[in-house]
Order: structure tokens, then C-alpha cells, then sequence
């Protein structure tokens, strides 16, 4: 719940200009309108008042001219899972909570409520064949297949959009028409998508080079189209500006159990013996920061794969760091993984 919104209360004599004000100041592109004893009268949006102003409604018109007066609202005990999907059932970028109809509180898609916004772009792998994923994948390219209610790609769209991310860019090669059919232009989500092309395949690193020249030059999230997660993006971008990074690759910790009892020797002497051990590594998972300099140094039409790419990095001792991944994680590249997704998106808030 947005701790913000006592900052975006008007009243419905107040004027347009004033509710541009209070919604640009705020950042949460909503104001809430309420009469003297607080109870909710109507909502405004930035896009209420734009297509008002292009009907000739004057600036000191009151708010209540362009307001929505039967706004959709949800009691003050929603849960956040029940409050997000109603956003996004109804396309809303937030929604106020009410007990008798008075206002109590906000609730955002940015699920850390505070409202900010990144400039960061988003690059979304979505041209991959899906192989292993047959025949589901036989005439729909994998980041379509539906997880729940949404397809994997829009889950993942989701995530960001809710984390303040707006500027997205997708690559397609396998059935690229289906994807962009289904988004086209990222209107519904009020966010910017570029579709970025591969007419060979170039690996999860060679695709940076297809970037058009207007990408903004910040620090850019690379994800795989087809991970399940809801790692705080936010936490992750802000771990790698404090480690002033040339990459961050988010891991994962993965356990293995040897069936076995392992033999450890010397010459022909054994020295330790270990029944069934467990070991620990730490996998790549499919989530990546890259900077500027990073990405513009990959080449247009040039195949490589993200691992390649950066340890070509180290190689050149730049700074490559890893962010641990304790939340939930999931790569669909099986059926077993599509099928334990459906489980799962039960119980987890995407």
C-alpha cells in the first residue's frame, strides 16, 4: 500500500491545474477526489485530464469536470495478490482502498508502492524455438504459452511494470508475428515495447547488437523470456549501480545430492570417504545487468551467447559481479518445469 497517498487528496473545487500538480508531484499519475468528510467522490488520471484538455476544458476548470466519478475501488482488507489482478483485469495502475466509503489507503501495480519510475530499458529473449517444450511449442513460440491465467512473456512483462520499469524491448525470430500480435503496441500496458528481430539466431548476448541507436544509456536488465520469478528487480539494479558493475549475472543456489558414496585418494590410498554428499554450486539464472559500454560493445549480426560475453569481461578484468537469487525462481525449459509452473503460480503474487 503506497504510504503516499494522503499527497494525491483533492477536492472537487479544485482546479485541473491543481490536480496536475498534486499527480505530477506525487509520481503515482492518480489523484483521489474527496468532499469534507473524506469520502471518495471520484478519481483523475493524467490521461483523464489530457483528453479533456483536448476537448477545450480550460485549466481552471474544477477537477470535478474531468473526474472519474465511479471509480473502481477495493475494500481496505484486499489482499495484494486480489488487488493486482484486479488492476490488471480493468488495466488500472492503481486503485484506492475504502471502508464506508471513505479513502484509507492506495494500492499500486508498483509493488513497492513508492512510485518510482526507471528510465532502465528491459530486454526481453523471446526468439528462442522452445525444443525441448514439444509439442506445445509446435505452433506457439514458448514465452506464449499460458502459465495460470497469462503467457510467460507477460508474467515476466508484469513483474517490471510493478517494479517502475517502463522502456522494454523483445526479441523475436521463432513465430515473431504471434508476439507481436498479442502485444502490438503495448498500448494496454502503457509502458514502450520495441520488437527487436533476429533473422538468425545470435545467442542470449549477440541480440544486444540489434539494439536501435535511441536505447537509453543506462544500465540494461537482460532476461531470459521464459524464467518465472519474483525476484525485486529493483533490489537487483540497485545492488549493481552500488557495485558500479560492468555486469551483474543473477544466480541461483542449485543442490545435489551424489547417489553415491564418494572415494577420495592418493595414489592408491584412501584418504576420506563421503556417503551420498551433498554439493552446492551456484547456476546462472537467465537475469543479467549489462552496462552501456558492455552493450555497445557487441557488435550487429554477431552470435554470441551471454556466459561467452562475459567471460570475455573477466578476461578483460572488468568487474562482473553476482547477485545471489533467494526468492522464488523457476526456468521453464521442460515439460516437468511447464507443469510445476502451473502449480506454483497458485500461490505466488505475479
Amino acid at each position: 500500500m503506497s504510504y503516499r497517498w494522503h499527497n494525491i487528496l483533492l477536492k472537487s473545487n479544485q482546479s485541473i491545474l491543481e490536480a496536475l500538480k498534486v499527480i505530477d508531484n506525487a509520481a503515482l499519475r492518480i489523484a483521489l477526489v474527496i468532499d469534507d468528510t473524506e469520502h471518495l467522490v471520484g478519481v483523475v488520471t493524467d490521461g483523464d485530464i489530457r483528453r479533456h484538455l483536448i476537448k477545450g476544458v480550460g485549466l481552471d476548470a474544477p477537477v470535478e469536470h474531468v473526474m472519474n466519478k465511479t471509480p473502481v475501488t477495493a475494500p481496505k482488507n484486499v489482499t495484494r495478490k486480489d488487488a493486482v489482478k484486479l488492476m490488471e483485469s480493468k488495466g488500472l495502475l492503481a486503485i484506492p482502498l475504502v471502508e464506508k466509503g471513505k479513502v484509507v489507503g492506495l494500492e499500486t501495480l508498483n509493488k513497492t508502492g513508492s512510485g518510482r519510475t526507471y528510465e532502465n530499458p528491459v530486454f526481453i529473449m523471446a526468439g528462442g524455438f522452445g525444443t525441448r517444450l514439444r509439442p506445445l511449442t509446435d505452433n506457439c513460440p514458448k514465452p506464449l504459452l499460458k502459465v495460470g491465467d497469462k503467457p510467460i512473456l507477460e508474467i515476466v512483462l508484469n513483474s517490471f511494470i510493478r517494479s517502475g520499469f517502463k522502456n522494454f524491448y523483445i526479441s523475436t525470430h521463432y513465430l515473431p508475428e504471434m508476439i507481436k500480435d498479442y502485444f502490438g503496441d503495448s498500448s494496454k500496458w502503457k509502458v514502450n515495447i520495441t520488437y527487436v528481430h533476429e533473422k538468425e539466431p545470435l545467442g542470449t548476448g549477440g541480440a544486444l547488437g540489434l539494439l536501435p541507436n535511441d536505447v537509453p544509456d543506462l544500465p540494461l536488465f537482460l532476461i531470459n523470456g521464459d524464467v518465472l520469478t519474483n525476484v525485486d528487480f529493483e533490489k537487483v539494479l540497485e545492488f549493481h549501480n552500488k557495485q558500479k558493475a560492468h555486469a551483474t549475472m543473477c544466480v541461483r543456489d542449485y543442490e545435489y545430492q551424489v547417489p553415491f558414496g564418494v572415494i577420495q585418494g592418493q595414489d592408491n590410498k584412501v584418504i576420506n570417504m563421503q556417503e551420498k554428499p551433498v554439493e552446492h554450486y551456484f547456476i546462472n539464472a537467465g537475469i543479467y545487468i549489462v552496462s552501456p559500454e558492455l552493450r555497445r560493445s557487441v557488435s550487429k549480426n554477431r552470435y554470441i551467447d551471454m556466459p561467452s560475453l562475459l567471460e570475455s569481461s573477466i578476461e578483460q578484468e572488468k568487474d562482473v559481479v553476482m547477485y545471489p537469487v533467494r526468492e522464488y525462481w523457476l526456468d521453464i525449459g521442460r515439460i516437468e518445469d511447464y507443469k510445476r509452473a502451473q502449480l506454483d503460480i497458485i500461490n505466488l503474487d505475479l
